[in-house]
């Protein structure tokens, strides 16, 4: 064995040590149990008409689009892949990307709110990465409000004829952004502080993601523009059909 080969095997033995040893950490997804009930509930409520869209425009897109399909099975398995990745922050907490800019850009927010809540559900359930309890805060953090600033930061660089790939970083970046801020609002809403309330608790709470989460906002930007550079390639007749290509032009 020479020395590349016994540096990659130790490596790997520090990663399944470094794996193996179990870790309290909570990320930008709410844990199991963190919310009060009255919280969760409410967050769960907000989440009921975007469903309702969600699930009408895929219905829409499976019998007029049925090509469109092989995308958006693609694009909930970016998200679900993509914010499966934690990365370790300060104070005992987690960050990770959220993969929705992707499929707010091409699908629109609606079928955002459905691919992200299947993705959160299976998360909670496999991987113990949130809560059945907080699913209604997170849906909305991660499904809904981050999507919906991409979409709109996306249409609105069209408008002013930004390049594609320069309208896709920002729609994706900002858009992670915004889950970890509107994140970070939730935290302080139900936990506000002693003093200076839920703007100081929301302060505080920013400052425990911000290390890590704005280099991941911007990979996650890059990361975005590389698939649509990709599907660009690859796959003309579907983005064509979902109107992508003609938006383009």
């Amino acid at each position: 064995m020479n020395q590349l080969e016994k540096r990659i095997l130790m490596s790997s033995v520090v990663l399944s040590g470094v794996l193996f040893v179990p870790q309290n950490v909570w990320g930008m997804h709410i844990m199991e149990g963190y919310l009060p009930p009255m919280y969760c509930a409410a967050w769960g409520a907000l989440c009921i008409p975007f469903w309702t869209a969600g699930v009408i425009r895929i219905r829409r897109l499976a019998s007029e689009k049925r090509k469109s399909m092989l995308l958006l099975a693609m694009a909930g398995a970016f998200v679900f892949v993509i914010s499966s990745l934690k990365i370790p922050s300060v104070s005992g907490s987690c960050s990770h990307m959220t993969g929705t800019g992707l499929s707010a850009i091409l699908f629109g927010p609606a079928c955002s709110a459905i691919l992200g809540t299947i993705v959160l559900v299976f998360q909670a359930l496999m991987l113990t990465h949130g809560g059945v309890t907080t699913l209604g805060a997170n849906t909305f953090s991660m499904a809904i409000a981050g999507p919906l600033v991409a979409w709109g930061i996306y249409r609105l660089c069209n408008k002013l004829h930004v390049s594609r790939r320069i309208s896709v970083f920002l729609a994706a970046m900002l858009g992670d952004l915004f889950t970890y801020c509107v994140t970070a609002f939730q935290l302080a809403l139900a936990y506000p502080s002693e003093q200076g309330g839920v703007a100081a608790s929301a302060v505080r709470f920013l400052g425990v993601f911000a290390p890590t989460q704005l280099p991941l906002a911007v990979i996650e930007g890059v990361l975005t523009v590389l698939i649509v550079m990709g599907l660009e390639s690859y796959a003309r007749p579907e983005l064509r059909e979902i109107g992508f290509e003609k938006e383009a032009a």
